[in-house]
C-alpha cells in the first residue's frame, strides 16, 4: 500500500516501543503525520526521532491514556500540528499476573484502566474530529486472550474481552457516520511484554520459554510487531471501506488450536 495514509494524521498510544512503535513506524512511511502518546518520554523521543530521521512527521505527546487529559492534549496537539486526525490506533496495554484472592484493586485498576478505560478517553476525543472530516477509523488493539487465556491472567482478560466488546458496540453508534472501529487480537507477538512473561514463566532460561511459546503456534515462530502493523494499516486504510465491528486474529493459527502457558507468578507476582 505504497503512501497510502499520504495527506493523513494517525494518533498511536502506547507508542514509545514494541507494538505501538512498529505502528507509528508503519504509518509513517505510507506518509501519515503520526501523534504518539506514552508516558515513557525517553521511549516516545528516540521512536520520533527514528521517524523524523526516515523523512516522515512526528509528534511525542508524553502521557498516561487512563486520564483524559492526556487523551484530550493528544487530540488538540495533532489538531494544531497537522491539522485534524483521520486514525486513531488504541495500543497501549499492560498486564500483571495474580490470581484473584491476592491481586490487590490497585492491579486490578492499573491494568483496566490503561487496557480499557483509556480507549474510551481517546475515542471520545477522537470522534468530534472524524466527524469534522466526514469519515474516521479506529483500530484497537485486543489480544488473543480476549478469548483464550492462562492462568494468573484475569485482569488482562477481562480487559481485552472489554476491548472486543467495546469495539464491536462503538462501530455499531458510529457506522452511519462513515467512522470505522475495528479491532487486531494478537498472539505471541516479539516485544518487552513477551519477554517479561517469558523470564516469569523460566527465569533461568527465558529464551527458552520464547522457543515454546512460538511453538505453540501452528506457524511455528513468534510473530513480528510488523506482522500485526501490516494488519493495522489495512483496517485503517480504504481497502477496508466496508470492514467495521470485526476484532481479527492476527496469530499465526493459534486461536484455531489450544494454548497453556505456566506462569510462575510468585508471591511478589501475587
Amino acid at each position: 500500500m505504497p503512501r497510502s495514509f499520504d495527506g493523513k494524521v494517525v494518533l498511536v498510544t502506547g507508542a514509545a516501543m514494541g507494538l505501538g512503535a512498529a505502528f507509528a513506524q508503519a504509518f509513517a512511511a505510507e506518509s501519515a503525520a503520526v501523534g504518539l502518546l506514552d508516558p515513557d518520554e525517553d521511549g516516545l523521543n528516540a521512536t520520533v526521532t527514528s521517524i523524523t530521521e526516515a523523512g516522515g512527521r512526528a509528534v511525542a505527546i508524553v502521557g498516561d491514556v487512563s486520564k483524559a487529559e492526556a487523551a484530550e492534549r493528544a487530540v488538540s496537539t495533532l489538531v494544531s500540528e497537522f491539522g485534524g486526525l483521520d486514525v486513531l490506533v488504541n495500543n497501549a496495554g499492560v498486564v500483571r499476573y495474580g490470581e484473584l484472592p491476592r491481586f490487590s484493586e490497585e492491579d486490578w485498576d492499573y491494568v483496566v484502566d490503561i487496557n480499557l478505560k483509556g480507549m474510551y478517553h481517546t475515542s471520545r476525543c477522537a470522534i468530534p474530529e472524524f466527524r469534522k472530516r466526514g469519515k474516521g477509523a479506529i483500530v484497537n488493539v485486543a489480544s488473543v486472550q480476549a478469548f483464550w487465556s492462562h492462568q494468573g491472567a484475569v485482569a488482562y482478560s477481562a480487559s481485552k474481552g472489554g476491548v472486543v466488546a467495546f469495539t464491536r458496540a462503538l462501530a455499531l453508534d458510529h457506522a452511519r457516520e462513515g467512522i470505522r472501529v475495528n479491532a487486531v487480537a494478537p498472539g505471541s507477538v516479539l516485544t518487552p511484554m513477551l519477554r517479561d512473561a517469558a523470564q516469569l514463566s523460566n527465569p533461568e532460561n527465558p529464551d527458552a520459554a520464547l522457543a515454546e511459546f512460538a511453538q505453540t503456534h501452528p506457524i511455528g515462530r513468534l510473530i513480528q510487531p510488523e506482522d500485526v502493523a501490516n494488519v493495522v494499516l489495512f483496517l485503517a486504510s480504504d481497502k477496508a471501506g466496508v470492514v467495521t465491528g470485526i476484532t481479527m486474529p492476527v496469530d499465526g493459527g493459534l486461536m484455531a488450536g489450544n494454548i497453556s502457558w505456566d506462569i510462575d507468578m510468585g508471591e511478589e507476582q501475587q
